[in-house]
């Protein structure tokens, strides 16, 4: 059975957008949500508005603003984790 996994990553405002679209092309990501350093949530970006494609535009287009913003982020990734029970 499936559950789900959190990581946590810090980055510098200028590689977020490269990180954001790094995690996105894992394609296991479920939902990334992007913090300052005091914890606060700027964004929450689910994996369904990613797959949309060209509806994701504006949503990098936020990003990108945000790293211009502040000069550290925390990125939390909530992703699927599976075994092998579920494959069976």
């Amino acid at each position: 059975m499936g559950g789900i996994m959190i990581n946590e990553f810090k980055v510098k405002g200028k590689e977020l957008l490269g990180k954001i679209e790094e995690l996105i092309k894992e394609g296991n990501v479920r939902r990334i949500i992007i913090k300052d350093e005091k914890g606060n949530t700027y964004i929450e970006i689910p994996v369904t508005v990613a797959v949309l494609g060209a509806l994701f535009a504006p949503v990098l287009a936020a990003v990108g603003a945000l790293a211009g913003m502040a000069a550290n982020f925390t990125v939390e990734v909530v992703k699927r984790q599976n075994d092998e029970s579920d494959e069976l």
